[in-house]
């Protein structure tokens, strides 16, 4: 049975890799990264030149770092269902959250 301490060690793990994944998008290609991950400019500057030790601090939250952008229940449920609607999905999710507004932490 998973414990409270488990479940905070399951968020920091999955925050740390979160700012792996980002930094190393953003680090690549800055404009696409921050379509992919839904994030501002400015933001995406800041997660991009985060030193290691700081991406560790900064993981080490016990809030959640991401958030998923499903928002949509027709891509959802063609993401569910067999493989040729799950390319129809991809492209439907793609175009559906590039005009989202971009994501600020306070």
């Amino acid at each position: 049975m998973k414990t409270f301490n488990d479940t905070l060690e399951s968020i920091r793990e999955l925050n740390l890799s979160y700012i792996t994944l980002a930094r190393q998008l953003l680090q690549e290609d800055g404009p696409v990264g921050m379509l992919r991950l839904g994030l501002s400019k400015e933001v995406a500057d800041i997660l991009a030149n985060l030193t290691s030790a700081q991406a560790v601090k900064f993981a080490a939250s016990n809030h959640l770092l991401c958030s998923f952008r499903f928002n949509d229940h027709a891509m959802l449920s063609a993401l569910t269902k067999s493989p040729y609607r799950a390319d129809v999905a991809a492209q439907h999710s793609a175009a559906s959250m590039a005009p989202q507004q971009a994501v600020q932490f306070a």
